[in-house]
This record gives structure tokens, sequence and C-alpha cells, in this order.
């Protein structure tokens, strides 16, 4: 809009007229009516942009945040919108590269991980072997008490000593 302006003025410039005086006489012809009346719009337009964008400029980036008058403009802004492309490529391709090189940068971390992860890792304790036992024991039944052999005293072996006072 700037080129278009500049351009307007010195077409102004070589007729020798200012660019109000352009806008009048342009207004006095009648088949440039049309053509007066959009051309103040537009250079009302560029104003009110040229302002918008140095409030903007001069704020800071949490003053821009408040400021969502300043970038009202619908038709600037779906203007903006059609030309949008976003940095991160969302086509198949992209996703498929994307995919890819996640994979690889997992691999090779895993792979320069895998010596310090063994370094950690706790040691178990070997476990021992039981000889195995020829005879087999007894089914224990549960609920019953065993069975055991009463001793009598005279089956006391004599090594065992005897206590004072005790008799068997």
């Amino acid at each position: 809009m700037t080129d278009q302006l500049v351009e307007f003025d010195a077409v102004a410039l070589d007729a020798g007229y200012g660019r109000e005086e352009m806008l009048q006489q342009m207004a006095a012809t009648p088949p440039m009516n049309g053509q007066a009346a959009m051309w103040r719009r537009t250079i009302l337009r560029h104003a009110q942009l040229s302002d918008d964008l140095a409030a903007l400029r001069n704020a800071t980036p949490v003053t821009r945040l408040m400021m969502p008058q300043r970038v009202a403009d619908t038709d600037l802004a779906r203007a903006v919108w059609s030309d949008f492309q976003p940095a991160v490529p969302l086509s198949a391709a992209g996703a498929v590269a994307g995919g890819a090189g996640f994979a690889l940068g997992w691999l090779v971390l895993s792979l320069l991980a895998l010596p310090f992860a063994a370094a950690l890792r706790p040691r178990r304790k070997p476990k021992t072997k039981v000889a195995p036992t020829t005879r087999r024991a007894a089914p224990v039944v549960k609920g019953e008490p065993p069975i055991a052999k009463p001793r009598l005293v005279a089956e006391t072996p004599s090594h065992i000593p005897r206590l004072s006072g005790v008799k068997r």
C-alpha cells in the first residue's frame, strides 16, 4: 500500500499538485469521483495501519497482549492468515521425516547410554545350590501335631550333666 501512495504522490507532483489538491481535482471531475473516494479511504487506512504498527513496535511483548484493538483490521487479518505457513512442516512427508529423526535419535541415545546403564545396574547375589536329599520327607498333615516318642528318664545319655536339684 505504501508503494501505491508513493506512486500517487509522484503523479500528483508531476501534475503540479499536492496530495489533497490532487484529490480535490479528481472529485471535481465526474468520471474520477469514485477514484477520489477510493483514494481517500486508502490514505485513511494507510494512516491508521501506520499508527497501529508504530504503537505495536514501541510496546513491550506483555503490553502488546493488551492491545488487540491495534490488530483488529479484519481484511489484514484474513490476508495474513491466507499467507500463513507454519514453521513446522505439517505434511505427510514432514511427519515421516520427523518420526524417522525421533527413532534414530532414540536409538543413538540408547546405544550411548548402554554402558552407563550396565554399570549402574545393581548386582545380584549368586544363588547357592542345595545338595539334593535322597530320602523324602513325610508329608505334613495340617492340623495334627507331630507324634513324638516319649522319653524316659533312664534313657537320658550319661554324658549330659544333671542339674542339681532336678529329678528326671
